[in-house]
């Protein structure tokens, strides 16, 4: 275990204290501007506002007819959610089969799916989007959900915590007579909740975040998720800022709340590789 000199660890951690406040600066002057009105953002007298009001807020919700706010955000909280059930789902039984069950030629098929993460998304959209033509999915959250629902990502990201789970564990259970899909749900998935929950946090995030799609396959104003409709408020309101950043607000604190709960897990998650024989 390496030890430390008081002196070095409180350097370290008034870097590492320094490089957070860089990160979270511009979220905090986004959060702190949302809350100015119009004429305090045009003279910037200081970063905390003169005059607090949360007029800016109510302003954006009221014009629902020509910019539907709630109505794009329970989209994207709509998609989002099931896009990371079915990417759990999808995943955890791949990577299980993969991982377990000693399928012939397992390896080839983990290496084939670890060599589609390095295909740009970008590449894939016309293929998917002449699919998704075909299917009569486009305009639907279809469109966005089940692509999305097998990521390549995930799959190995579970099936490097699965392999290192004990034999021993999977032995007793099938000596008490589970099946391989009873291993998987009594055994496998108990063990590997804090990866189900960095994967389920990563997929959330993701999918949130996610401009290019519903861009792609998205039409009507009242299907779009928050990405696509920020967009098109930032281009209808460009000048009245207040509007501009309250809504930018109401984008990201879902996922700094999501964040804020789960952020125990992406640690475990990604630092766990699982028991070791």
């Amino acid at each position: 275990m390496i030890r430390m000199s008081k002196t070095k660890l409180f350097l370290l951690e008034a870097a590492l204290f320094i490089a957070a406040l860089l990160f979270i600066m511009p979220v905090l002057l986004i959060l702190l501007t949302s809350l100015k009105p119009d004429a305090e953002i045009l003279r910037f007298q200081g970063i905390l506002p003169q005059t607090w009001t949360l007029e800016n807020y109510s302003e954006v919700f009221a014009k629902a007819s020509e910019v539907p706010i709630g109505l794009w955000l329970f989209n994207s909280l709509f998609v989002s959610t099931c896009i990371t059930i079915l990417t759990l789902t999808v995943a955890s039984l791949c990577a299980f089969a993969l991982a377990r069950l000693n399928l012939p030629r397992g390896k080839g098929a983990v290496a084939l799916i670890v060599a589609t993460m390095m295909v740009p998304g970008q590449i894939l959209l016309v293929p998917v989007y002449l699919i998704l033509n075909w299917l009569g999915w486009l305009d639907s959250p279809r469109s966005l959900i089940i692509p999305a629902g097998a990521g390549a990502f995930g799959v190995f990201l579970l099936y490097q915590f699965f392999k290192n789970l004990p034999r021993d564990l999977e032995d007793a259970a099938a000596i008490d007579g589970c099946s391989r899909l009873g291993i998987y749900w009594h055994v496998a998935l108990p063990l590997s909740k804090s990866a189900m929950a960095a994967l389920a946090i990563f997929t959330f995030t993701g999918s949130w975040n996610d401009f290019m799609g519903p861009l792609v396959f998205l039409e009507s104003l009242d299907r779009f998720t928050l990405p696509a409709g920020i967009a098109l408020f930032q281009s209808s309101y460009s000048i009245e800022y207040d509007l501009v950043f309250a809504v930018c607000v109401i984008c990201t604190l879902p996922l700094l709340i999501v964040f804020l709960i789960f952020q125990k897990h992406i640690v475990k998650g990604i630092s766990l590789s699982g028991l070791k024989e």
